[in-house]
This record gives C-alpha cells, structure tokens and sequence, in this order.
C-alpha cells in the first residue's frame, strides 16, 4: 500500500502536507475575522453627536472599571460587557443625566465595585485598609519570631547552677570510664 497514510496515525517521519497558496489565504481570512470579532468593543461605541457630552463620557468611563477585566477602566477594556456599560452612559448622559447620576445610576445596579476608586464605607474599609493592616500584622510576626529567637540563643548560653554542673561532671566520668 503506497498511497498516503491519515494523519491521524502517529508515524515516526510521517510529515504533515504543505499548505497550498489558497489554503493559506484562507487561513488568513480565518485569523482576519476572529480579530475582527474578538475586539467588537470599539466597533460598537456609537459617540455621541455633542462633544462636549462625548468628552463627559470619556472622563466617566475612566472611573468605571470593567466588570470582566475587573482591574481594568471600561474605556480600556475590550470586553463586550465594557461596551455595553460605556453605551449606558453615553445613554444617560444624552437623557440630561449629570455625572453624579450616572455614577450613582451604575452603582446601584451593580455596587462600589463598578467605581475604579470606590468610597471608604463600613463595607469598603478592608479594601482601603487591608494592605496597611496586613503590614502591620506581618511585621509583628516577624517581632515576636526574632524576639523568641534572640531568646532560644540567650538560654543556651547562659552558666548551669550548681547542680546541673554537679550532673553534668558526673555523667562524664561516668562515660570516660567506659
């Protein structure tokens, strides 16, 4: 049998075809297309026609962070979801709302964490507080390990009383009789 083999039989020195001239651009149209439709945020955004409202809008969607991306501003991100919140403000913005409203409008509907800088409440104080009460908690760690080290180390180089040199005196010449 001389014919070509299924590539899906693993033979040592099989070698996989060529890709003829057409193979490949259609490859390239392939590759073309997932890059068109792996980035259909900026696609979608529709400006608003007033500048002045586009420029307010710009300036909020900086503050907002991306639900997807999570440590991302929604005008950064390429996720679906940051397109559709960057069209709810525009939206909002073009009904006449101010940009306290839209702030408030986004946080009511999906919390502070939608803020890229959230406010310091009874519910947000171990995000703002978190990192410096971990120091804190670390390098009194670190303290009372070195304290209880320093103090293994005193105690092995203090003087034996009476007794104990008495015992130790003993066993040794209990062992150089041996």
């Amino acid at each position: 049998m001389s014919g070509p083999r299924p590539l899906s039989t693993c033979t040592p020195g099989l070698r996989a075809p060529r890709f003829a001239r057409g193979d490949a651009l259609v490859l390239i149209a392939v590759i073309f297309a997932a890059l068109l439709l792996g980035f259909p945020a900026f696609a979608l955004d529709k400006p608003l026609d007033d500048p002045a409202l586009e420029a307010r809008a710009i300036e909020l969607n900086k503050e907002l962070r991306c639900l997807v991306c999570q440590n991302q501003a929604i005008s950064e991100s390429n996720a679906p979801l940051a397109a559709d919140l960057r069209q709810v403000v525009r939206d909002r913005i073009a009904a006449g709302d101010s940009d306290q409203q839209v702030m408030n409008y986004l946080v009511e509907r999906y919390g502070d964490w939608v803020l890229l800088d959230p406010p310091f409440k009874l519910n947000t104080w171990a995000l703002w507080l978190g990192p410096a009460l971990l120091l804190v908690i670390g390098g009194v760690g670190v303290r009372v390990w070195v304290r209880r080290q320093s103090g293994r180390n005193d105690t092995a180089q203090t003087a034996l009383s009476a007794d104990e040199q008495a015992r130790l005196t003993r066993l040794l010449e209990q062992d150089g009789q041996r």
